[in-house]
């Protein structure tokens, strides 16, 4: 996976496969800058302008509440929990859960949004399903449930994938990896079991080869791994993606943007997510990533005719 240390993507509000690994050498080594600085352009001094087709949408969310925020706030040692594997959603977490879907489907973003990428640990399954997924699923219908019933100890019904955009697990924008047992994830073989719908196919291994019980990823690789994450969703076909993902991840992947920006505008774009928060924003290529066309620009001058500017006519007839 390429990792572009000038001209990346900039963020901003309203490629290879990214799940092979990365030595963290490649990270550390890496100079990432996301954005130009403001010496080199004064781009807080009013609106910018860049061409639709240039712009990619992403609808950013935190997984709800997980038993492991539970027990971490009470005693921030319980991470280290092997009880805590894999966490699930709390039925707190499930009734938030339910109130960010009752705004997706109110906002209109189920009807605009073409792709769910989620990362592959149960909280984040269980989020990206029950917010973005189908109603309720009946036996006997032509097509495989999101997500099982009672998955992960939810106590929730089936999920249908009709009526919604398509799943796709990523491991690139995974939590924190190693140390915390709450931060692995278990096989590929067992999620397929219990979210028959979403695509694995992007994960190399069954089993979470990634996870070290005793190598805590440093911040600055798990920024390098979210730099890297978005450079992949811009080559992807879809214009307006949701991504559910986890607080670590977005804090310290969005922290390396916004630096073109105005100083509250930074703020805003790398503060801290809420359990089951959604925020929106927008990716800019500047550096010619993308060469998809437009598919709303329109050339004009059909059928051919005067292309004189008024300025120009004005001066002829003078």
């Amino acid at each position: 996976m390429a990792v572009y240390s000038i001209n990346l993507p900039s963020l901003f509000f309203p490629s290879p496969n990214p799940c092979t690994k990365i030595p963290r050498s490649r990270f550390r080594a890496s100079s990432v800058v996301s954005c130009s600085s403001l010496s080199d352009m004064d781009s807080t001094a009013g609106p910018a302008l860049f061409p639709l087709h240039r712009c990619k949408t992403l609808h950013l969310v935190r997984h709800a509440q997980g038993i492991h925020n539970v027990e971490g706030e009470k005693n921030h040692k319980a991470y280290l929990s092997p009880k805590l594997f894999d966490a699930q959603l709390t039925p707190l977490g499930w009734q938030q859960v339910d109130n960010l879907r009752k705004h997706v489907h109110e906002a209109g973003l189920s009807k605009r949004i073409e792709l769910v990428v989620t990362s592959p640990l149960l909280r984040t399954m269980q989020t990206a399903v029950g917010v973005f997924g189908g109603d309720g699923y009946v036996d006997g219908v032509d097509a495989l449930p999101l997500m099982v019933a009672n998955a992960g100890n939810s106590d929730r019904s089936a999920i249908s994938s009709l009526n919604c955009p398509p799943f796709l697990a990523v491991e690139t924008c995974r939590e924190h990896l190693g140390v915390h047992p709450c931060d692995k994830r278990s096989s590929v073989s067992e999620y397929q079991l219990l979210f028959p719908a979403i695509d694995f196919s992007l994960i190399e291994n069954d089993e979470d080869i990634l996870w070290k019980a005793d190598i805590r990823e440093p911040n600055e690789d798990v920024g390098a791994r979210g730099v890297q994450f978005i450079n992949w969703l811009w080559t992807r076909e879809e214009k307006e993606i949701a991504v559910v993902t986890h607080s670590g991840f977005l804090y310290h992947t969005l922290s390396r943007f916004g630096s073109d920006c105005h100083p509250l505008v930074k703020a805003e774009i790398s503060k801290h997510f809420a359990n089951c928060e959604l925020r929106s924003m927008v990716v800019v290529d500047r550096s010619m990533i993308g060469s998809d066309p437009s598919t709303t620009n329109y050339p004009g001058k059909i059928p051919r005719g005067l292309d004189l500017p008024s300025d120009g006519a004005q001066e002829k007839t003078v």
